[in-house]
């Protein structure tokens, strides 16, 4: 397309700079001659950024959601301690130290992704852990409830940010396939996280004081956002919008306009179709609203068992400390998915090897896997433990919580990337659907554990999530079959597709 159809572009020799300007910042115009868009060959697009630099700004996010998720299931021992020294009820302090904190993360689950899909990703990490660093001080230094609700609320607010955005930064950074290690990196850096909070809060709560907890998160939070600052802005379209108003400065020519499909002209617009994407996804798109229910049940499961294995393993003869170091099977477990990932490499390479087209529903294998070992494994853990069983040892339920761990693994690094290679570009506002389910769920599941372990016993109250994970089992050839054709009558992935076509420059894969 010659610059002659572009708007303020009329003489020969300024059509000939302004073409030079063009393959000097490798940018071109559309085909319709209205706007300026990204080159297949420019490499200040993220998906062509250098190795070292993805992996460095990945590696950056992550620790910031490995941490602040080890900061949320720090509440469980956390508040036991709290609980003796305001003397308040086990639910009420459950409440205030797990329930708020994520009812928080909730709302900010529905705020941030459409925000950082609109502006821009960086300074929203940054801000994150900055303010997460004040408001864990506030949680632990001031004597008082109402501070606690406060800096947890806020804390949890704060942690969404990493929690659901990491995924559409790695949607600008990669394709289909490093996605499948990518997003195998951060879920299981982000369940290990799950998994470290109660055994780290339960020792620091014995050893210096619930209240250590929250300065300790503070100090690393503090030195993070120092480290947050050298992370690089990775939306395209903002970055984009950059790169031509560079070309305005040089060309003069003020009229030029990027191709820029998150432009949002005022506030009332982006809190119409951005700030309502997440809830008009979640209600209109059957991908999202299942893998959200399947994906937040699951993760759930870690908030139920901080305040449900610690008693268990204490009948097993535990120490108060010790019954929380059975996370680590589970965490072991997360770890043992990086085999199935193996095979999902090994089949998007067979598939480009052949010259197939990629789709979402090639790297389902984890969903297919996950669901039965996950139902397998809690109705083996359900009826191994006291006080049906007195007399089996309790090794026997620590191999099915690996088996836990690991599906639960499976089922998120799958849906995750199922979300992401659904949706593209939009891959923030489908996690953040999935997100807010997840965050209302876990915030409701420790509460529940309470109730349902004190009211069933433990071997009838994990029988029930037993059932659940047993339904769940019906999901994922209903998706290898039938997963395309749904996506194909959606017209909010179509429309994503379109935006990703028209503004990519990754030739190897979505």
């Amino acid at each position: 397309m010659s610059p002659d159809a572009l708007p303020g572009v009329s003489q020969q020799q300024e059509k000939d700079d302004f073409q030079f300007y063009l393959d000097e910042y490798a940018l071109e115009i559309t085909p319709d001659g209205k706007y300026i868009r990204w080159s297949t060959t420019n490499d200040r697009h993220p998906r062509r950024w250098s190795t070292l630099k993805k992996v460095y700004n990945i590696v950056l996010i992550v620790w910031l959601d490995f941490f602040t998720t080890a900061i949320s299931t720090a509440g469980s021992a956390v508040a036991d301690g709290a609980q003796k020294e305001y003397g308040i009820a086990k639910a009420l302090a459950v409440f205030l130290f797990i329930s708020v904190y994520l009812l928080g993360q909730s709302l900010g689950g529905i705020i941030f992704p459409p925000y950082s899909e609109a502006f821009g990703r960086k300074w929203l990490y940054v801000g994150s852990s900055a303010l997460y660093t004040v408001f864990c001080v506030l949680a632990g230094a001031i004597p008082s409830l109402s501070a606690v609700v406060v800096g947890r609320f806020a804390c949890g607010l704060l942690s969404a940010i990493p929690t659901v955005i990491v995924l559409g930064s790695m949607e600008d950074m990669f394709n289909a396939k490093d996605r499948i290690w990518t997003i195998y990196f951060w879920t299981t850096t982000s369940s290990m996280g799950l998994c470290i909070g109660p055994i780290m809060s339960s020792y620091i709560t014995v050893v210096l004081g619930w209240r250590w907890m929250f300065y300790i998160g503070a100090i690393v939070l503090g030195v993070t956002t120092g480290l947050m600052l050298t992370v690089s802005e990775s939306r395209p379209s903002v970055l984009l919008v950059q790169e031509v108003d560079k070309l305005r400065r040089i060309t003069g020519l003020e009229n030029l306009r990027p191709s820029n499909p998150d432009h949002t002209p005022d506030l009332r617009t982006f809190a119409h179709m951005a700030l309502l994407r997440p809830l008009y996804l979640f209600f209109t798109e059957p991908i999202v609203f299942v893998i959200s229910i399947i994906s937040a049940t699951s993760s759930a499961l870690v908030y139920l068992f901080t305040e449900a294995l610690s008693p268990i393993y204490e009948s097993f003869g535990f120490s108060t400390q010790s019954a929380s170091l059975p996370f680590l099977a589970i965490g072991l477990g997360l770890i043992a998915s990086g085999f199935t990932r193996i095979f999902d490499t090994r089949i998007i390479t067979k598939r480009q090897r052949q010259g197939y087209p990629i789709t979402p529903e090639h790297k389902l294998l984890g969903l297919c896997i996950g669901a039965p070992i996950l139902a397998i494994a809690l109705w083996w853990f359900a009826w191994t433990i006291p006080p049906h069983n007195q007399t089996i040892h309790w090794i026997v339920p620590t191999i099915a919580l690996a088996l836990i761990g690991y599906a639960i693994n499976e089922l998120d690094t799958s849906l995750s990337g199922y979300l992401a290679d659904s949706y593209l570009t939009y891959a923030s506002s489908g996690y953040a659907a999935l997100s807010l389910l997840r965050s209302l769920m876990s915030a409701v599941f420790p509460l529940l554990a309470v109730q349902m372990f004190k009211g069933l016993e433990a071997n009838l109250a994990v029988s029930v999530l037993a059932v659940v994970a047993t339904v769940f089992c019906a999901v994922p050839p209903l998706f290898t079959r039938y997963g395309s054709q749904i996506r194909a009558r959606s017209k909010f992935a179509k429309y994503t597709l379109q935006v990703y076509r028209e503004n990519a420059v990754d030739t190897g894969g979505l």
